[in-house]
């Protein structure tokens, strides 16, 4: 929750959906001293990862409304915050925020794993689903690593030889 709120901070303090990027990193480097201007960057990039930020024609703009995030008296966000998650751990904050306790979705997530033979993220996403979760941005993600892997496997391996007449069995 502390991304939202760092997120939604310079938003809300200037009561609008869109800033520049400049302004954006201004706003948590030097006016609220949270991070430095290089981090205040890289916290963009994880916003724009996890999807509550877009970036349109120069500008940043909330994919959310700010009005549902609160920002404390005294609010400092922990730096764990620049730390992108992985898709896996997305998805498990999503079955979590939709009420299922973790350690039981954990459980079901590696049981749907073994039993459906994929990916630990594709087992997570199917579970989100399963759950009422909203994924679908994880979910793309997950078929694009999918696509990318089985394309991977299909290819043939480049081992740096040339093919002969011996490696082809149709080959006279």
């Amino acid at each position: 929750m502390s991304l939202e709120v760092a997120v939604a901070a310079p938003f809300k303090a200037r009561a609008q959906d869109r800033l520049g990027q400049g302004e954006f990193v201004v706003a948590l480097s030097l006016e609220r001293e949270w991070f430095s201007p290089d981090q205040a960057k890289r916290l963009v990039d994880v916003a724009v990862g996890r999807g509550l930020l877009a970036s349109e024609d120069g500008d940043l703009v909330l994919q959310f409304d700010p009005a549902e995030v609160t920002v404390p008296e005294g609010f400092v966000p922990d730096e764990s915050v620049l730390r992108e998650q992985s898709t896996f751990e997305s998805a498990l904050d999503a079955i979590v925020a939709a009420g299922v306790e973790k350690q039981r979705a954990v459980a079901a997530i590696n049981e749907r794993q073994r039993a459906l033979a994929v990916t630990i993220e594709a087992a997570a996403v199917l579970y989100a689903r399963a759950q009422g979760a909203t994924v679908d941005r994880l979910a793309a993600d997950v078929r694009e690593e999918l696509a990318t892997a089985s394309d991977d496997e299909s290819a043939p391996a480049d081992d740096g030889t040339e093919p002969t007449d011996a490696d082809d069995p149709g080959a006279a």
